[in-house]
């Protein structure tokens, strides 16, 4: 669904409401303020919403792209929240999960914090960012949960091997192996990148979106006037799927 920001109201979906514990997967791998990460604000309301329905345990979870502790970017960016869980991808039990693709795009199995396997609802929240290769929004977002500690080697970064298996790849693999339940994208603000992550022309959007996250990345993929390389290897892999059950 797509909001204007003076119409946006959090209501949280009704498999939430009976909810344990609820992830928040933020854009926040750099110490950069938004648009380049996510508003404190689009993560403040999404609490306040969950909050209205539920006692869930609500949990942060991300990694920095230096490899620093996150605890040195949350605090940055204003991540304050009371009673939330803060996490470090980095501090997390990671455990091995079966990609359920026949034919994976980059990654047949994939490391994941063992957090995530014991979270009812799970919510990527996006900034609304476009680079070169395509639309960034919150199936992209995903690929910040890889631990750096599986996917890091002596020879090789972890945003060097993602850049070798294709990052788009990489997005299309978590979208089914870890079914996010819902995807939200901050569109108040549009950042428009180039090789530079966090430095980029900014434009202004008055929009957020919020729903399934292939609907939710391709209706941003219309605003921005791109196509999003991730959302056609979704696409493929749902209709060989389809053909398989017939």
């Amino acid at each position: 669904m797509l909001y204007k920001v003076s119409d946006f109201f959090f209501q949280p979906p009704h498999g939430m409401i009976g909810a344990r514990r609820v992830l928040l997967k933020p854009n926040a791998a750099y110490p950069y303020p938004y648009p380049v990460t996510t508003s404190k604000e689009a993560l403040q309301t999404i609490i306040e919403g969950i909050r209205r329905v539920s006692d869930a345990d609500i949990i942060l979870l991300e990694a920095s792209a230096s490899g620093e502790p996150m605890r040195n970017i949350y605090r940055p960016l204003g991540y304050d929240f009371p009673r939330v869980l803060m996490l470090d991808v980095r501090d997390c039990h990671i455990v091995e999960v079966e990609n359920p693709l026949h034919k994976a795009f980059a990654l047949p199995t994939i490391w994941v914090p063992n957090i995530i396997l014991s979270c009812d609802f799970l919510v990527s929240v996006a900034s609304f960012k476009v680079f070169p290769a395509g639309g960034s929004f919150s199936i992209k977002n995903l690929v910040g949960l890889l631990p750096p500690q599986k996917y890091t080697s002596p020879t090789e970064t972890i945003q060097e091997m993602i850049h070798r298996l294709g990052v788009q790849n990489v997005a299309a693999d978590l979208y089914f192996t870890l079914p996010f339940d819902l995807g939200v994208v901050d569109a108040r603000l549009k950042f428009f990148g180039g090789d530079d992550p966090v430095h980029g022309r900014v434009e202004d959007g008055d929009q957020i979106l919020i729903g399934e996250p292939y609907e939710v990345d391709k209706e941003a993929s219309a605003l921005a006037g791109v196509t999003t390389p991730y959302l056609s290897l979704i696409e493929s892999a749902r209709s060989a799927l389809e053909v398989e059950q017939k």
